[in-house]
């Protein structure tokens, strides 16, 4: 099933997601060297990268819901893509958590924020993995005439 928005040829949705998912990713391991080695600037960064993905979180997610809503109902790719998307409003609800208990100290975050970034991460892991499932699995977003030997989607009408 082709993806509804799209860009040049290609699903919006799967170019975007890959910035916050990177972007939280790496707030949580600058966490953690903060919280082993208490250093000021690594909670800085884990701070500013975290805003960073929420922001892209925050921009990616209405081109997955637009083609969520245009899977059809009664399938397993809607039932998927359903977990897949409120799993990730639930990633962003733990990391906008963390990031605003942060605000008044970023430099030295309690351990509780550092708890609700991992816990996020956590909850992301397992999205990602349905959002391959349906990619990959399901054939969400894929263009129907994908082959090996496909012309480029720049050359498709």
């Amino acid at each position: 099933m082709k993806a509804k928005a799209r860009f040049l040829g290609h699903p919006v949705h799967q170019m975007l997601v890959a910035f916050p998912l990177g972007l939280l990713a790496t707030s949580v391991v600058f966490d953690l060297i903060h919280q082993v080695g208490g250093s000021p600037d690594m909670a800085m960064v884990a701070y500013w990268t975290m805003a960073a993905g929420l922001i892209g979180g925050v921009i990616a997610a209405p081109f997955g819901m637009a083609d969520w809503l245009a899977i059809p109902r009664g399938t397993r790719a809607k039932t998927v893509g359903a977990l897949h998307g409120t799993g990730n409003v639930l990633v962003l609800l733990l990391f906008f958590a963390s990031w605003m208990s942060r605000r008044e100290m970023p430099t030295d975050p309690e351990l509780v924020a550092t708890a609700a970034a991992v816990g996020g991460f956590a909850v992301a892991g397992m999205t990602a993995w349905l959002g391959g499932e349906l990619v990959d699995r399901l054939g969400i977003g894929v263009d129907e005439g994908a082959h090996p030997d496909a012309p480029s989607s720049l050359r498709q009408p």
